[in-house]
C-alpha cells in the first residue's frame, strides 16, 4: 500500500510531453524576464520607486485580464480562493525578490546580483530533495555547476569593489526566494500559481507606492512602464506559474538562468553596449551547458513511458 503522505508521493507524476511543456513555458518566462534591461534603458524616471510602482501595476492588470479571458469572473474569484497558504507563500516570495531587487541595486553591484542567481538551481534542488526527496540527476548536478562557474567568469571584472553586507544579503535573499517559490510551484502542481504571482506583484507595488516620491511620468514613459510591467513582468510569470509545475525544480531553476544571459545580448543590440570578453566567455560556458542538458533531458523524455505513468492535465 502506497504511503500517499510521503514526500515522495507528494511529488505530481507528468509525461514527458507535460514534461517539455512545462520546460518551454519556463524558457520562456526566462526569455520575457531577460528584456527587462532593454526595455528600463528607455525609461527617464528619477525615483526608481515609481518605476516599481508602475511595472507592478500594469502586470496586475495583465495578470487579471488573463485570468479573466481564461477562466471568466467567477473562475478568476475561485483560482483565488483555490491558491490557499502554497498561493500566498508564492505571492510573499515573489514580491520579497522583487522589492529587494530594487533596493539592492543601491547597495551593491548588479554583478554580485547576478552571481548570488546563478545559485538559485543549486538552491532549488536542495530545497527540494531535502523537503520532498525530489532526486536531482547527475546530469542536472554538472548542469549546475557549469552555470555558477559561467556566471563567475561574467561577473568577475565586477567584484573588486567593497563588500555590503546589506547588499549582498538582499542579493541572497532575493536567490533564496525564488528558490522557495519554485520549489512551492512544484510541489502544489495542482494549485494554479498565476492569481499568486497577480499578488505578488499587487504586494509589490503597494510597497512601492509607500516608498514613491511622484507618481506621474510622461507619456513616452508610460509606454514604455506598459511593456515593462506587461511584457516582462506579467507575461514573464504568467509562463512561469503554468510551466514550473511540470518540470522538477532544479530544472526550472536552471532554465531560468537564460534570463541573465539573454540580458546582455538585448542591451547589446539595442543600446549598443559591448559585453566584455569575460562575459562572452561566460555566456558560453552556461548557453552551452544549458543546451546540453535541454538536449539530454529530451533524449531522456522520448523514452518509452513506463507503463502505469499517468501526467498532470495540461496547462492549456
Amino acid at each position: 500500500m502506497t504511503d500517499t503522505a510521503s514526500p515522495r508521493a507528494a511529488l505530481p507524476a507528468v509525461s514527458p510531453r507535460e514534461e517539455r511543456i512545462g520546460m518551454l513555458l519556463v524558457f520562456l518566462s526566462a526569455l520575457m524576464w531577460s528584456f527587462g534591461g532593454t526595455i528600463a534603458r528607455f525609461i527617464h524616471v528619477g525615483d526608481s520607486w515609481t518605476v516599481v510602482f508602475w511595472r507592478s501595476l500594469w502586470a496586475v492588470a495583465f495578470l487579471i485580464a488573463f485570468m479573466l479571458w481564461r477562466d471568466g469572473g467567477r473562475g478568476t474569484l475561485k483560482l483565488f480562493r483555490d491558491m490557499g497558504l502554497p498561493g500566498l507563500g508564492v505571492a510573499l516570495c515573489f514580491a520579497t525578490a522583487s522589492t529587494s531587487f530594487v533596493v539592492a541595486l543601491a547597495y551593491t553591484t548588479v554583478a554580485n546580483i547576478l552571481l548570488m542567481q546563478a545559485g538559485v538551481p543549486l538552491l532549488a534542488a536542495l530545497l527540494a530533495w531535502v523537503l520532498f526527496r525530489e532526486r536531482v540527476s547527475p546530469a542536472t548536478w554538472i548542469a549546475i555547476a557549469a552555470v555558477i562557474t559561467g556566471v563567475a567568469i561574467m561577473v568577475s571584472e565586477s567584484l573588486g569593489g567593497a563588500v555590503s553586507p546589506i547588499g549582498d544579503g538582499l542579493a541572497l535573499l532575493i536567490a533564496v526566494m525564488f528558490s522557495v517559490a519554485t520549489v512551492i510551484t512544484r510541489r502544489f502542481a495542482h494549485v494554479r500559481m498565476v492569481p499568486a504571482n497577480c499578488l505578488a506583484a499587487l504586494l509589490a507595488g503597494l510597497f512601492a507606492a509607500s516608498q514613491a516620491s511622484e507618481f506621474a511620468v510622461s507619456g513616452r514613459d508610460m509606454a514604455f512602464l506598459f511593456a515593462f510591467g506587461v511584457l516582462n513582468l506579467g507575461v514573464g510569470l504568467a509562463f512561469f506559474a503554468m510551466g514550473a509545475r511540470l518540470v522538477p525544480a532544479a530544472v526550472a531553476a536552471l532554465l531560468g538562468t537564460f534570463e541573465p544571459i539573454l540580458g546582455p545580448i538585448w542591451v547589446w543590440l539595442v543600446h549598443a553596449e559591448v559585453p566584455s570578453v569575460r562575459t562572452i566567455i561566460g555566456g558560453a560556458v552556461v548557453v552551452t551547458a544549458l543546451l546540453v542538458h535541454i538536449g539530454f533531458e529530451f533524449k531522456r523524455q522520448t523514452r518509452p513511458e513506463r507503463p502505469g505513468v499517468t501526467g498532470l492535465p495540461s496547462p492549456n
